[in-house]
């Protein structure tokens, strides 16, 4: 029989959240229902245990509300038997009746929270929130678990040139220590891609990988994310809660753009890493962990230091090894590589110009491809994807023509065809500058004789007009003024 999640399918955290509420009182489930939906999320509805049950094996949810009393069960039962077969999705009880004791028989039996009738909309938004998210983050590193060791493997970081070659010698030698590690490099180089290659050879690979983009929180936010927090610590905090180094405990967490934190946060990440303990915002429980800390910027940390903006202490602490990243511009030898990988990822995405073993048939011409070689790729890598991407989605033929481009590129290509000094092409010109020669020489003499109409001349070649436009201003041809051009005719 398949698997429960074959049946179900994978959810994504891009999809709406689905609620399940249990609860045999109607006024209750029509106003829960009111209050999810209106929120966002998608909601069913069960009056009973065994309807609950059948919508539960039926569906799949990313939180479940159960009431405790139902008519022909009671919720306690249901919720053992919800987790005899499911231990991962959120389950919050709801009762008119809360207790001590039978909150703390809940969380014995696998709820996740416990809700008193009658609760308080907003906090209890928050809650569910608050669940979702935290199981789609386990639920996100249990993929990553899986995927890591295929994705992720050295072979499958593209880069054939000395530069990266020395780079994967480097991460080779480094991801089995505990050594903390700096990872630089301009943005797009693949800081992450290689704090992953990094966390998926080392023997942390089975144990929760964190990253943290530190400069897109504010600073309290970022303090409370870190390190969690207890109930009432600052505005806002209704419940305690863990922060991703007591979650990531054994595991690895990736600081992004380490240069954004604040001073403040600098000094807890450096007791962090010194004496592998914490506390919480609020509390003064000291608690221990083992995180392997990795970081990466795009910015001159020690320059940071000079300028007071970074703690010395802990930049020393964090450069114990230094992973620089050259950018595509020093590894052009790469970008063929790169584009072909890039084709196949997006051609299998799309479903479109796949051979019978699944390989990406698309190339670039001649053309394109010099463009691209030429080109200096200030967003590095992840720019070049984006523009293989562009390729693949507007590609109507496995031969892409360099009319696919972005616009930016083909105004900044300006192609140069180097002659002697009676104006023919060199001894040792290219293959690729005898073809634009030819190609030039092809569409001057069409737009003479189209008395230089590019409409005209466009179709006289067969070719859209914008094609044509494009490869005038590539090969630098000149457009004579209208009146130059009715001057030579007379």
């Amino acid at each position: 029989m398949p698997e429960r999640s074959q049946l179900l399918g994978t959810r994504t955290a891009s999809e709406p959240g689905r609620i399940l509420v249990v609860d045999d009182e109607p006024d209750i489930r029509e106003s829960l229902y009111e209050l999810l939906s209106g929120a966002g999320y998608r909601v069913d509805l069960a009056a009973n245990a065994s309807e609950g049950l059948r919508q539960a094996e039926a569906r799949e949810y990313d939180l479940i509300l159960l009431d405790v009393l139902l008519p022909d069960r009671s919720g306690m039962e249901m919720l053992r038997d919800l987790r005899s077969r499911d231990r991962e999705t959120p389950i919050a009880l709801i009762t008119a009746y809360g207790s001590i004791p039978l909150a703390v028989e809940a969380v014995k039996a696998g709820a996740s929270d416990f809700f008193q009738k009658p609760w308080d909309n907003d906090k209890l938004l928050i809650e569910i929130q608050r669940m979702i998210s935290q199981r789609r983050l386990e639920r996100e590193n249990t993929q990553l678990k899986r995927a890591l060791k295929q994705r992720y493997a050295f072979p499958n970081i593209v880069g054939k040139s000395e530069r990266m070659l020395r780079v994967l010698d480097l991460v080779a030698q480094v991801a089995p220590s505990r050594s903390t590690i700096l990872i630089t490099g301009e943005t797009g180089t693949g800081k992450e891609l290689i704090a992953k290659a990094i966390h998926a050879n080392s023997p942390r690979a089975d144990q929760m990988f964190i990253a943290v983009n530190s400069g897109s929180l504010p600073p309290e936010l970022l303090e409370s994310t870190l390190f969690g927090h207890v109930k009432g610590s600052f505005t806002g905090a209704i419940a305690s809660r863990k922060g991703y180094f007591e979650i990531a405990n054994h595991g690895t967490i990736f600081f992004d753009e380490i240069g954004t934190i604040s001073l403040e946060t600098q000094a807890k990440l450096l007791r962090v890493i010194q004496e592998k303990e914490f506390m919480p915002l609020g509390s003064g429980e000291v608690i221990r962990v083992d995180v392997r800390i990795l970081a990466a910027t795009n910015s001159d940390l020690y320059k940071l230091v000079q300028e007071g903006k970074f703690r010395e202490d802990l930049y020393y602490r964090l450069n114990v090894i230094n992973i620089a990243l050259p950018p595509l511009r020093e590894r052009r030898e790469d970008i063929p590589a790169l584009i072909e990988h890039f084709f196949n990822k997006y051609c299998q995405e799309n479903g479109k110009f796949l051979d019978a073993e699944g390989r990406s048939i698309l190339r670039f011409d001649a053309e394109a491809m010099q463009i691209l070689m030429d080109y200096s790729w200030p967003g590095n890598v992840r720019e070049l994807e984006n523009v293989v991407e562009r390729a693949v989605v507007l590609a109507t033929q496995p031969v892409v023509t360099a009319d696919v481009l972005p616009e930016y590129l083909l105004q900044h290509s300006g192609l140069r065809i180097r002659r002697d000094a009676g104006g023919k092409l060199p001894a040792d010109a290219s293959l690729f500058e005898m073809v634009a020669d030819y190609e030039r020489r092809v569409i001057i003499e069409y737009l003479e004789k189209a008395n230089w109409s590019q409409t005209q001349a466009a179709e006289m070649l067969r070719i859209p007009l914008s094609t044509l436009n494009q490869k005038i201003k590539r090969l630098q041809i000149e457009i004579p003024r209208r009146s130059e051009a009715r001057a030579e005719r007379g």
